[in-house]
Order: structure tokens, then C-alpha cells, then sequence
């Protein structure tokens, strides 16, 4: 059982069969067709030689598909993984320099050594320190800084800047140098890519083609594209009029080598690495997840972990760079009937094959090609409309959200993702200092109790009852005793005080210490301090103190006993009247939208 759960690969590989050989053999020769244009176009996303994306490809992909969970996921290089990639890497060398491609593979390494032990220790959770609109907020400002850098290989032109601002105006500096054969390849590109990914599988259905099979040649446009570029190149002799192309691509399998022990450069690179390990598994085990439920499949995070950890491991000794799970190939993947993780080895085998016998074919392969492949890919990630949705769901989220859209976009990925994070906790925190305490009485008909602001309730000027809709921690102690003097404040008939406490999940020390004073404060005033329906978790802190000794009043099981052990009269009439015949919850239109 323990080799199984760290190597699945002894799982589901007894039970493997013909079918299983097919469903994955037909989806690696899918997969391979779009990964081969995908990987040199993210490699030169990420500054580096072409060839180091089928690189990235190959050992890789084997690996994952021994130490993986997920019968789906693609992994190889990725378009945000590969943006973080240039950043790091270009912020410790020239890009194309030797220290470049060094600082590339010891990203690797790290991320791999990264993945790796938070798999082992199972720390997965970390990764829940990126918030859904954080990462959502970063993906799309991302998207729109990789697109933006990629429009100058489609122009022609040399201009850069390290953020959109500088891009763009870069790009609008150059513009009168365009190279007018290169944008006519790169418009071309992408029209035709955009064409493929809305409008062919629509024709090809209307032509008569299943729905799979049409969605499934829709994705080898790519490859479509490269093969019509590299013959307008040759035939019209396009190099010759300044259109750029990538040149020789060594051929062969990739080195294995051990990356070189520079410390001094891996304590640099470390806080890159760990931002990449931590986005590349979010965005992987999101995908895994997803397409895993689509089969009534299960994955387990922390052994994703080691299988992500060992995939860029295996990048590192093999001359790749980071790596990790893709969306689109993944849905490529899952759509052309992958049965397994040998899938991933298959298309593997697929790559290597490439490498050793198509790559001098891609000698007079246009860069604008590629930009166009990266840009076609990186807008679909793109997301305004969450923006829209966030602020009518979250005000905090929003914030998040756009605070991490604008700093990525004005001073870099690294800062945005970090800012991201930093405004999810800072606001959480916040939003954490501030519970929400209701005031509630006796639904009639019923014995539930709810908001008075939000329902008709029954109530007795005698008994004052609250509920707290969070935990006590020292973040908002403070907060809750305030709402407690507040409440009790003018109330010259009030002799009971009951805190109902259903979702008070604990109770800290600083926030006993609150309630210790709330419950003098209270005794001064003549008013009995009550409990009700605490968990037993809470209660059995609270019995190791002597605040249940010293509270005065009494612990009810329900609010319902305490209400009819302090306030009898009120309780028999509201139990007695007729049930209401409203949705009790619905707000009613003379009342705000207030939590219940």
C-alpha cells in the first residue's frame, strides 16, 4: 500500500488493458501534434532556445506519469510558468547568455526540490494562500503582459519593457519600423488560430464530423500554421526580406546533466522558485481536479506534489526549465480518450521523436508564428468578466483582485502575485476584526430563532439574545465586547443576556479574557450572562477554566431551553402561533438584505 501511494504508477498499472493502450495511445498522438508548436513557442516566452520547450517535454511528462495521480493532466511548459520563468531569470542574467539558461535550470531544480518536500511533509495547503481571485486577477493580468510582449516578434520590431505600460509604449515607438511581410505572416497566424478555436468545429459539425472529432482537429491548427509558414518562407524566400526565423534546432534527445552547485545564485533565485512551485501547482491541480470529476475520478494534492516536484526535477537534469500541469493540452488530453498517466509517457515518446527527426524542418519556422501561437493562447485566459462578477459577489475579493491585476501589470508578475497575497490576508484579517453579531428572537410557529432585522419575531424586553457568527480570537475579542455593552446599552428592563454560540467554532485566550470582562461588566449591571448551544469542543476548553464556574448564568443545550427556562410566557405564545405563512428566508421588501 505504501509504494502504491507514492508510486500510483503500481496502481493503475495492473490493471491496465488493450483498451486503456488505445485510449492513450490516440490521445498522446493528439497531444504530441499540439504540444510540438506549444513548447518552442513557450520556450521563446521564456527566453530560451527553442528547443529547451521540447526539452521541457520530454523526461518530464515520463516522470509524471509514474509518480502522478491524475489519469488527464499534460504537463510540460505553460504560458504563466514560463512568463515567471524570464522574470527570475532575467533578473540574475542577460537572456541568452549561458547564466541565463544556467538560472533556467536551476529554477527547475529549486521548484522541483520545492514541490517535492512540501509533498512529502504534506503542505499543500499552502497553496490555499492564493485566493480564487487572486490567481484569477493574476492569470489575467499575466495573459495580457505576455500577449503585449509577444506583438513585437508579430510587428517585426524590436521593443521591450518590463511592464504593460512600458510595452506598450515601446511598441508604439517602433511602430513605423514594422516589417510588413512578418506582419502579414503573424495577422495571418493568429486570424486563422482565432478562426480554428471559435468557428472550424462549428464547420466541421456542419460538414458532417462528430462533435469530438471536430473539437479534436480544431486544436492541431498550430500545427497547420507552422507547416503553411515554413513553406511561404521557403518559397517566397521571406528570410531574405527580414522575416525573422527561429534557424537551426540542434536535433537529437536533451543532454542529462547535473545543474551546477551555485549557491550563491540558488539563494537568489529561491523566492522565484517558490512563487513558481506554488502557481504552477495551483493552476495544475485546479485542471486535475476538474477534468478527474468529469470521470468520477479522485486526485490526491500532496502526491501531485511529488509527482510535479519530480517532473521539473526531471526538467533540470534534462537542460528544461519549469514545468507544469497545461489546461488546454490537459482538456486536449482528456477529450481524446486518455485512459491513464501513460498517456503522458506516450506523448513523451511522441517528443523525442520529434526531437530526433523533424527538428532541422524547423529551421525557417517564422518567430511570428510562434508569437501568434503564444498570444492566440495566452487571450483565452483572459478574464474581465470575473472582475465584473467579484465586485457584485465580494467587495474584498474585487479588491484583491484588482490589486493584483494592477501591480502586475505596472511593476511585475513577482510583486503582482506577492501584492495578490498580501491583500487576501490583510483583508481577510480585516473582514475576520469584524464579526457579525445578530440580534434574534422566536420565529412564531417555530422554534427557530433568527435576525429581527430580517424576520417577524417574538421577543421579551427581559431576555436580550445574541448570536455570534464567527470564532473569538484576539482579532475581534475586542470587537465582540464592544457589540456587548453596546447591545445591553439603554435597556433598563434587561436581566438576561444569552449568546448563542452555534458557529463559535473556538474560543482563544485573549478572547476568554474578553468575555471574562464582558461578564463583570454585566454582573455590575444586574444582568445574568447565559450560553447556548455550544460545540463541544469550545465546551471542553472552557471546562478546563473556572469561567464556567464563574459565569453566573447557565450553558443551554438549545436556545429554544433557554428561552423557555427565562422567558416562559413569551416562548408559550410563540410556540403556540400559527406558523408564518412567508418564506421565513426571504428578506422582507420593508426590511434591508442584512445575514441572517
Amino acid at each position: 500500500m505504501s509504494l502504491e501511494r507514492y508510486l500510483p504508477v503500481f496502481d493503475w498499472g495492473r490493471r491496465y488493458d488493450r483498451a486503456a493502450l488505445t485510449g492513450d495511445l490516440v490521445a498522446a498522438v493528439i497531444v504530441t501534434i499540439m504540444l510540438i508548436p506549444q513548447s518552442l513557442a513557450y520556450a521563446m516566452l521564456a527566453g530560451l532556445p527553442p528547443v529547451a520547450g521540447l526539452y521541457a517535454s520530454i523526461l518530464p511528462l515520463a516522470l509524471y506519469a509514474i509518480f502522478g495521480t491524475s489519469r488527464s493532466l499534460a504537463v510540460g511548459p505553460v504560458a504563466v510558468i514560463s512568463l515567471l520563468t524570464a522574470s527570475a531569470a532575467g533578473a540574475v542574467a542577460v537572456p541568452g547568455s549561458a547564466a541565463y539558461i544556467e538560472a533556467t535550470v536551476a529554477l527547475a531544480l529549486l521548484s522541483g526540490a520545492i514541490l517535492l518536500a512540501m509533498g512529502l511533509f504534506r503542505l499543500g495547503f499552502l497553496a490555499n494562500l492564493l485566493s480564487h481571485p487572486v490567481i484569477s486577477g493574476f492569470i489575467t493580468a499575466s495573459g495580457l503582459l505576455i500577449a503585449a510582449s509577444q506583438v513585437r516578434h508579430v510587428l517585426g520590431v524590436s521593443a521591450g519593457g518590463g511592464t504593460f505600460p512600458e510595452t506598450i509604449q515601446a511598441l508604439l515607438v517602433a511602430l513605423p519600423e514594422t516589417n510588413w511581410p512578418t506582419l502579414v505572416i503573424g495577422g495571418a497566424t493568429i486570424g486563422f488560430l482565432f478562426y480554428a478555436r471559435s468557428r472550424l468545429p462549428y464547420v466541421l459539425r456542419r460538414a458532417g464530423m462528430p462533435e469530438r472529432r471536430a473539437a479534436l482537429l480544431a486544436r492541431t491548427a498550430p500545427v497547420v500554421a507552422v507547416v503553411l509558414s515554413i513553406l511561404a518562407v521557403i518559397l517566397l524566400g521571406l528570410a531574405g526580406r527580414g522575416v525573422a526565423v527561429v534557424g537551426d534546432v540542434p536535433r537529437g534527445l536533451p543532454p542529462l546533466s547535473l545543474p551546477g552547485a551555485d549557491l550563491a545564485l540558488w539563494a537568489r533565485l529561491l523566492p522565484a522558485a517558490f512563487l513558481i512551485s506554488v502557481v504552477g501547482f495551483v493552476e495544475s491541480v485546479s485542471v486535475a481536479q476538474t477534468l478527474a470529476a468529469k470521470k468520477r475520478q479522485s486526485i490526491r494534492p500532496d502526491q501531485e506534489l511529488i509527482g510535479i516536484g519530480m517532473a521539473n526535477l526531471a526538467a533540470a537534469v534534462s537542460a528544461g526549465y519549469p514545468v507544469t500541469g497545461g489546461f488546454a493540452r490537459s482538456v486536449v488530453n482528456h477529450d481524446a480518450g486518455a485512459e491513464t498517466p501513460a498517456a503522458g509517457a506516450y506523448t513523451a515518446i511522441g517528443i523525442a521523436l520529434a526531437s530526433l527527426f523533424l527538428t532541422p524542418l524547423l529551421r525557417n519556422l517564422p518567430v511570428a508564428v510562434l508569437a501568434a501561437t503564444i498570444i492566440v493562447a495566452v487571450l483565452s485566459l483572459v478574464d474581465f468578466g470575473a472582475l465584473l462578477r467579484t465586485w457584485r459577489y465580494s467587495r474584498i475579493d474585487f479588491i484583491a483582485m484588482a490589486g493584483t491585476i494592477l501591480v502586475t501589470l505596472g511593476v511585475g508578475v513577482e510583486a503582482g502575485i506577492l501584492a495578490g497575497v498580501s491583500l487576501s490576508l490583510l483583508l481577510h484579517l480585516w473582514r475576520g476584526s469584524r464579526p457579525h453579531v445578530a440580534e434574534i428572537g422566536q420565529v412564531p410557529g417555530t422554534r427557530h430563532f433568527r435576525n429581527r432585522l430580517r424576520h417577524d419575531v417574538a421577543m421579551d424586553p427581559s431576555v436580550l439574545s445574541l448570536r455570534i457568527d464567527s470564532s473569538i480570537w484576539f482579532g475581534n475579542a475586542r470587537a465582540v465586547e464592544d457589540v456587548l455593552q453596546d447591545a445591553v446599552a439603554g435597556r433598563h428592563r434587561l436581566r438576561h443576556l444569552v449568546l448563542n454560540c452555534a458557529a463559535v467554532n473556538s474560543v482563544d485566550a485573549s478572547a476568554l479574557e474578553s468575555l471574562e470582562r464582558s461578564r463583570a461588566r454585566l454582573a455590575d449591571q444586574g444582568i445574568a450572562l447565559h450560553l447556548s448551544e455550544v460545540k463541544g469542543p469550545v465546551m471542553d476548553r472552557l471546562a478546563r477554566t473556572d469561567f464556567i464556574e464563574h459565569l453566573g448564568g447557565t450553558v443551554f443545550l438549545s436556545h429554544h431551553e433557554a428561552m423557555t427556562a427565562l422567558a416562559p410566557d413569551m416562548t408559550a405564545l410563540a410556540d403556540a402561533a400559527p406558523r408564518p405563512v412567508i418564506d421565513a428566508r426571504r428578506p422582507s421588501p420593508e426590511r434591508p438584505a442584512l445575514p441572517d
